[in-house]
């Protein structure tokens, strides 16, 4: 998410080489955005080892200043392996946009010029800015295979693998100019490679051996009947678990936002959302002890009306409330309206699908219908959070600058937020 710092992996001359990278973020009124280095080097490593060694030990870099390099130095070092979506190789660009224009073609195409062209801005490189700003076409890769369809997308397609077989050297070669190389600390690189080491051995343990099992083994039928047994157990103790606020219909809820996180109740009246609150505004908590203590002592909110609270009441009293809380009761507010600034390829789409259901449902709970109109398919932000959502690669996608688009965003997380009082 935006406001992290994330680790990439760039395939350039060299190899394969890991460095770290830090989208936008804002410091007071400013905005910044960059990749690990220092003034006109741009560090990157052979290894997750060294990049980990470096991080956990240099305090002169061009990163130090972001709000989250002390906890990058203390992360283990497998959330410093780059994922797939931030392995980039920059060499095979021209041989991608040689292919046929198929979604994921032009989905990887997209993102590696996406991250060279944020590597031009930051590191200054002429050559490679002025591959984007004398080529704008090069920006068609950003709406799906929509502009590549027919006789005028195929050409359109065929001219943007020209113009990155003439100039993509020239990127290249300015790519590699500027990386850097720094040396690590020896001991502080052992410590890592064993680190690293240990987990790729407790991944291997925890890959579970499947041995063929001989029907006529009265052993191997005997420990798969106590292996059943063990299972119907544990799925009983999940439905004991979830059974009592599935019993009541009402769910516990949790959400995070820049102010924390909170812990509230919700059901469903018919389609109509009920929150612990009132008058719109809804309860959350810090704690679970904090939850239960308000359900034993409070009946001065919207879920006191719902048949089923008296139980739950009963069981607040009690001690004996547990809250479980489902995953897909779990919404995450923080950073989406920054991840829209990247477009809605950038954006995650379960995670987005579910704040949009929670403001939703808090504005049908305080009768508002501003986060409808907001969503309306018509509008752009309606339009930029359906296709993140649903993308199809078919279909023809947003297009930025989404700078409208994240504020308009910001504001209804305002508005809910505004909405969202913590009791305790």
């Amino acid at each position: 998410m935006a406001g992290d710092i994330v680790p990439i992996e760039l395939g350039l001359t060299e190899g394969n080489l890991v460095t770290l990278w830090a989208p936008r973020w804002r410091e007071g009124d400013d905005e910044w955005e960059g990749f690990l280095g220092l003034e006109d080097d741009l560090y990157a490593f052979e290894s997750v080892s060294a990049l980990a060694a470096f991080v956990r030990t240099d305090d002169d870099n061009d990163l130090v200043d972001h709000p989250q390099w002390e906890t990058l130095q203390q992360v283990s070092i497998t959330e410093l392996i780059p994922d797939d979506k931030h392995s980039y190789d920059l060499i095979g660009v021209p041989e991608l946009a040689a292919e046929d224009p198929r979604p994921e073609v032009v989905a990887e195409l997209e993102d590696a010029l996406e991250i060279v062209r944020i590597l031009g801005e930051v590191c200054e490189l002429p050559a490679t800015t002025k591959f984007f700003t004398a080529n704008p076409i090069t920006g068609a890769v950003t709406v799906g295979t929509d502009n590549f369809r027919g006789r005028d997308g195929i050409d359109l397609w065929v001219r943007i693998g020209r113009l990155i077989a003439k100039h993509w050297d020239d990127v290249i070669d300015e790519l590699d100019g500027v990386v850097s190389v720094p040396d690590v600390d020896a001991k502080a690189l052992e410590i890592a490679e064993d680190e690293l080491e240990a987990a790729a051995s407790a991944e291997d343990e925890d890959e579970p051996d499947f041995d063929p099992i001989d029907p006529l083994d009265d052993d191997s039928e005997a420990g798969e009947s106590d292996e059943d047994d063990d299972q119907d157990a544990d799925d009983e103790d999940d439905d004991e678990d979830e059974g009592f606020w599935a019993e009541v219909g009402i769910d516990p809820i949790r959400i995070y936002t820049d102010e924390g996180e909170f812990l509230s109740l919700r059901c469903y009246l018919g389609d109509e959302p009920v929150f612990l609150g009132k008058d719109g505004v809804i309860y959350g908590f810090s704690s679970e002890r904090g939850l239960t203590r308000y359900l034993a002592n409070s009946n001065d909110h919207a879920l006191a009306h719902v048949s089923t609270y008296d139980e739950v009441q009963a069981m607040a009293n009690g001690g004996e409330l547990v809250y479980d809380v489902l995953p897909e009761n779990v919404y995450a507010l923080s950073g989406i309206d920054e991840d829209m600034l990247e477009g809605p390829r950038r954006v995650d789409g379960k995670q987005l699908d579910l704040a949009v259901e929670l403001l939703t449902d808090a504005a049908d709970f305080a009768d508002l219908g501003t986060v409808s109109e907001a969503l309306g398919t018509t509008t752009p932000l309606g339009w930029f959070v359906d296709y993140a959502i649903n993308p199809d690669p078919n279909r023809l996608a947003p297009s930025g600058p989404f700078d409208n688009e994240a504020e308009s965003w910001r504001a209804l997380v305002h508005d809910f937020e505004e909405r969202l009082v913590r009791r305790g």
